[in-house]
């Protein structure tokens, strides 16, 4: 690293502010593998380019998910073991056992089947703020739909969509102490998220219906090599579902949003050509990338981008870095609805690709279209408070007007 190169993209008040951007391409041109100081830790490799991100995540015998986890900081051995049991954390071969055992709740004929009530949900998200002419974005409009379909997904009722709604917040919101004033309070989350889960696959037990195809019923009869989940495993996967599925959606749509509305060129090109959504809704994706990033650890002495990587060095990866890429994305740095091709990265590449991406997308999809159609002339109508986190780029609130809908 030149000794002039002084950026740190790990301070969490600066993502506060928005994510940093600029540091990033400074990075990308100067220090492509940098290393990177860490708080109360041994610091890591910063990881900035597409294609150095792109190879790392093909090669997990390389770099490894399991090994030390997917997050930044350092677990305790004990906190450590439980989080392996989530399939984020996991690598081959248990990996591609647990990937195809949850796959079954989403593929393309599954999620084809959901585009009806998705639009539905939509709808009836527009129709209950529309008379109103202000409104939260985020809790209002963007939290809803994921967290309405995720519970459909996994068989929660609808009563209880907002008890999900809270434990994501204390999981993912670790660094903000709006959600979360301690680490034992994330735990307290999980636990009381891991109780619920309990319960419900006590509920689908007694019912006994072995042809349920809601995600609980799925993975309480499914088997990985002759075995069923234990309880630990079940609880973790429930966790992974009831998070992934609603935070990162949430957090999209609310960028996307926002992206709109400070785009309003690019906005009025897309109210004028409707044909337009679906590079539109890849674009939000490569402009918001709601995970930042991910951490994998080396298994063995390695070169990266030239540089010298010692076994159990902590290698992290920036989606939000490689998605404004200039060796991938013309004028990466502008927002255009239109963009083709849009090779991001938002939902991560090769084995721990997101599995519910095709869901995302029509449910991004959906609403955007809805919004669009019914309140064309969204704005915002105070600030924008965002996440305190390096890892999720998320807004807690957002306050908006339009002219009220009938």
């Amino acid at each position: 690293m030149p000794p002039s190169l002084n950026v740190d993209v790990y301070d969490l008040d600066t993502y506060e502010r928005g994510v940093p951007h600029d540091a990033y391409r400074v990075l990308r041109a100067e220090a492509p593998v940098h290393w990177n100081p860490e708080p109360d830790g041994v610091g890591f490799w910063a990881v900035t380019k597409h294609a150095d991100i792109v190879a790392i995540s093909k090669d997990p015998q390389t770099y490894s998910s399991w090994r030390g986890g997917t997050n930044i900081k350092d677990y305790p051995p004990d906190s450590l073991e439980v989080i392996r049991m989530l399939m984020v954390n996991m690598d081959p071969p248990q990996h591609n056992k647990f990937r195809r055992l949850t796959s079954t709740g989403f593929t393309p004929r599954m999620i084809a089947r959901m585009e009806e009530s998705i639009r539905r949900a939509a709808k009836e998200i527009v129709d209950e703020v529309g008379p109103l002419g202000s409104c939260d974005f985020v809790t209002r409009i963007a939290a809803e739909l994921p967290l309405i379909i995720i519970c459909d997904i996994m068989g929660v009722p609808q009563s209880d969509r907002h008890l999900v709604f809270d434990w994501s917040n204390r999981l993912i919101g670790f660094d903000d102490p709006e959600f979360q004033t301690s680490l034992e309070d994330a735990q307290l989350a999980a636990s009381e998220l891991w109780a619920y889960a309990n319960q419900l696959a006590e509920e689908r037990k007694a019912a006994g219906n072995p042809e349920a195809k809601d995600i609980v019923s799925v993975l309480l009869n499914a088997e990985v090599d002759g075995e069923h989940l234990d309880e630990m495993e079940f609880d973790a996967f429930f966790l992974l579902l009831a998070v992934a599925g609603n935070e990162t959606t949430r957090n999209l749509i609310s960028g996307g949003m926002l992206a709109l509305i400070e785009h309003p060129a690019q906005r009025a090109r897309l109210l004028a050509d409707p044909t337009l959504i679906d590079s539109a809704v890849e674009e939000m994706l490569r402009w918001v990338t709601p995970v930042i990033h991910f951490r994998r650890t080396a298994t063995k002495d390695t070169v990266l981008h030239g540089v010298p990587i010692k076994e159990n060095d902590k290698v992290v990866l920036y989606y939000a870095s490689a998605n404004r890429d200039e060796d991938v994305f013309a004028d990466p740095m502008s927002f255009d609805v239109g963009r083709t091709p849009n090779d991001h990265i938002a939902f991560g590449i090769g084995q721990h690709s997101c599995l519910g991406l095709n869901l995302a997308r029509l449910e991004i999809k959906a609403m955007f279209q809805e919004l669009l159609a019914r309140m064309p002339d969204i704005e915002l109508d105070g600030p924008v408070r965002r996440l305190r986190s390096n890892f999720i780029n998320g807004i807690k609130s957002m306050p908006v007007r339009f002219t009220p809908t009938k």
